[in-house]
């Protein structure tokens, strides 16, 4: 036996294995495997042993006979001892049963997994159920560090900036219809048609039922507007994927606690939903103590005095996720010496058993603490109140999903890996898109942001170690980072982009960003050509603020030459070299218009022509307005190439062409340049909230020319 795999090792090590092993006969080889296994789990007995001699003879003559080829095979074993060796029933007569319980529980775990078959009819249809699973299974491939048990693993945060942004979707704003009648609510069904039948089957509802059905009890409309929230870019979304995380540890806990034979039991049982981990007390205090999710709501203090909607929204939430915590700013007006005084709070809040806000932490602030941009500020203020050695910073248009939840534990390892010089103070995470689906515009947002998660970091990162951090949902090291000014610099207007700052913070003392794509986090996008429109020029305009800032200056000053050259190129030399494309085509336009008018194109053509000057031909055409639109969209089809294959990417690019994806990308590069230029010359970058809701009504033509009039229609005038 020990020569059979040493033949296999050896073939393995020169290349050798598909010409010395029948891969197709591995299918026998499971089955008498199976055989094997089924027979050791069992305890031990005369007959049993006789079966499981018999059951390894026949593995080892699968083996020989059909698996390995004669020339391998031949130099294994003389054919004819082993034949009298098995006549006179002397092959593996002296097999030791395995009664030690590790290498019992081994074998049960073996034939479990050996044994668990999967019909066609279980493969989930949902294509974003196949995505999801395709991923997981991909990424278990991948290079990761191996977990700790979840006693000993670091503890971390996960740390969300909150608004006044949709917590939950109303039921007056789900069948709210626009001029065609269409309602948010009738077109989620039209969207996600099988997950809107498997949500009827749910609350037992028949598919043919009215709306009017849905809304007969509290229940259902409660339940009707948790479907709606969890398919936009919603607060309650964020929350329920976030919440993942403790989930996952819990069962990870309770996993860990087990018994081999409670395991076993388990896995006979066909899943683990009836071992109830999440009512384990053991399983839940080592979640909670492992894991903590703080969501700042900077106003909610200010929602809750005056009644409105989202405030109670959240107090919901924190009623259904015991372990979510709420923190704000509470401002306390008092009279002292006679005369008005305000006073201002941090406080930290969470549900009580009876759905009452319990305070937490209550600390006094010296001022007001909105001095600089409201995101960083409300940041700032409430990161006090993480816990752990790591925070993940996550927006609120975000999602999770629990089997990415699993691998926390391994990235979280990643702080103790050996990457360069310096350990990691920023772990960078993979983001999926999960707006690409709405419309055409959101899939081309998709599509270039998916490129840019995934080829881009990947390569700024290593080899070229300029990684910043790009907005969530990144993981810091939170002790680095507290000690050295925070997550966020939030100075007015010029951190108006204030996620590549906490990179410029981090890499400027010392710091190492890293980049890993064995997990990903969800993410929400601009779904409107207005929306995306907004949030680019807020993009460009913040990247205007970062060429004037002392930040861009010192990392400068402070590279060597290539990786200077590569900070330049994918920061701000990339919207440089977006508007001197965009002047290219206004100097080759008015150079047109010169020749055209002045006579003198013809000439110069003819002469072209005569002398075969191909290179003046060519340049003298006008095909190249159109193909700026194309080469913008170069990374993005090197990712779909890269991803799902040369045939599938072709596929989809000509789709994209048929869908004018050339024009919007081309439209795009105007309002980039038309912001960058202006923060420029003018300054005065500001946030713009694009809002993150479905389009589902007509914009009209005066509210379209009053957003494009400066940045195109005049320009293309």
């Amino acid at each position: 036996v020990q020569r059979i795999f040493d033949g296999i090792q050896e073939s393995i090590s020169k290349n050798n294995i598909q010409s010395d092993i029948h891969f197709s006969k591995l299918p026998n080889v499971i089955a008498k495997l199976v055989a094997v296994a089924g027979i050791l789990k069992e305890t031990e007995s005369a007959d049993m042993k006789k079966g499981a001699v018999n059951a390894i003879q026949d593995l080892y003559e699968v083996v020989h006979h059909e698996v390995l080829f004669v020339d391998l095979s031949g130099n294994i074993d003389d054919w004819s001892q082993i034949n009298r060796a098995r006549a006179e029933g002397r092959l593996f007569s002296n097999l030791k049963w395995p009664n030690e319980p590790g290498l019992k529980d081994m074998i049960k775990r073996l034939h479990s997994l050996l044994t668990i078959k999967e019909s066609a009819a279980n493969v989930p249809k949902n294509l974003e159920a196949s995505r999801r699973l395709q991923f997981f299974t991909n990424s278990l491939f991948m290079q990761m560090p191996l977990a700790r048990p979840v006693s000993e693993m670091l503890s971390f945060s996960v740390f969300t900036p909150y608004y006044s942004e949709t917590v939950l979707y109303s039921i007056a704003e789900l069948q709210k219809k626009n001029e065609d009648g269409i309602s948010t609510l009738f077109y989620l069904q039209k969207i996600y048609p099988d997950e809107w039948k498997n949500f009827l089957t749910r609350i037992n509802r028949d598919e043919n039922a009215a709306d009017t059905e849905l809304f007969s009890s509290a229940n259902d409309i409660l339940e009707l507007r948790l479907w709606a929230s969890y398919r936009g870019q919603t607060l309650a979304r964020t929350v329920r994927g976030m919440m993942y995380y403790r989930k996952a540890l819990m069962l990870q806990s309770y996993l860990e606690r087990m018994h081999s034979e409670d395991l076993e039991s388990a896995f006979d049982m066909a899943g683990l939903a009836d071992t109830h981990f999440e009512y384990s007390p053991e399983a839940r205090a080592q979640a909670d103590l492992k894991f903590t999710y703080v969501v700042t709501c900077q106003i909610y203090g200010v929602q809750k005095g005056e009644g409105k909607p989202e405030a109670a929204d959240i107090a919901l939430l924190m009623q259904r996720n015991e372990a979510l915590r709420i923190a704000y700013i509470d401002v306390v007006e008092s009279v002292k010496n006679g005369k008005p005084s305000t006073e201002y709070y941090s406080k930290l809040v969470k549900a009580d058993i009876h759905g009452k806000d319990k305070e937490i932490y209550s600390v006094k602030l010296p001022g007001n603490p909105k001095l600089g941009e409201g995101k960083p500020e409300n940041q700032n203020h409430a990161v006090i109140f993480t816990r752990g050695n790591a925070v993940q910073t996550i927006d609120m248009n975000q999602d999770n999903y629990f089997e990415e939840a699993l691998k926390m534990r391994n990235l979280l390892e990643e702080f103790s890996q050996n990457h360069g010089k310096f350990r990691p103070s920023i772990l960078g995470v993979r983001e999926h898109v999960f707006t690409g689906s709405v419309s055409s515009l959101a899939s081309f947002m998709s599509n270039q942001e998916t490129s840019f998660v995934t080829l881009g970091q990947r390569v700024l990162s290593n080899p070229l170690k300029v990684r910043m951090h790009y907005g969530h949902p990144d993981v810091f090291d939170r002790i680095f980072h507290i000690t050295r000014g925070g997550i966020s610099k939030a100075s007015r207007i010029i951190n108006i982009s204030e996620d590549i700052f906490a990179g410029f913070n981090s890499t400027l003392r010392q710091g190492n960003i890293t980049h890993h794509e064995y997990i990903q986090v969800g993410k929400g996008r601009d779904v409107g050509l207005n929306q995306i429109a907004l949030f680019e020029g807020k993009v460009a305009g913040g990247n205007g603020e970062q060429v004037l800032s002392r930040d861009i200056y010192r990392l400068g000053q402070l590279f060597d030459f290539f990786r200077m050259l590569s900070f330049y190129v994918t920061t701000v030399g990339f919207y440089f070299c977006t508007m001197l494309t965009v002047l290219t085509v206004y100097i080759f336009l008015y150079g047109k218009t010169y020749l055209a008018l002045s006579g003198v194109g013809e000439s110069i053509q003819n002469r072209a022509d005569i002398q075969g000057n191909k290179a003046l031909s060519v340049a003298l055409n006008t095909q190249f307005l159109f193909q700026i639109g194309v080469f913008t969209a170069i990374p993005m089809i090197l990712g779909f190439i890269l991803e799902e294959g040369v045939l599938t990417a072709f596929v989809s690019f000509i789709t994209m062409q048929f869908q004018l994806c050339s024009v919007f990308f081309t439209f795009s590069l105007g309002t980039r340049t038309h912001y960058f230029g202006r923060t420029i010359l003018h300054g005065g970058a500001k946030y713009r909230a694009t809002g993150r809701g479905f389009v589902v009504r007509h914009i009209k033509f005066a509210e379209n020319y009053r957003l494009y009039s400066r940045s195109h229609f005049v320009k293309g005038y």
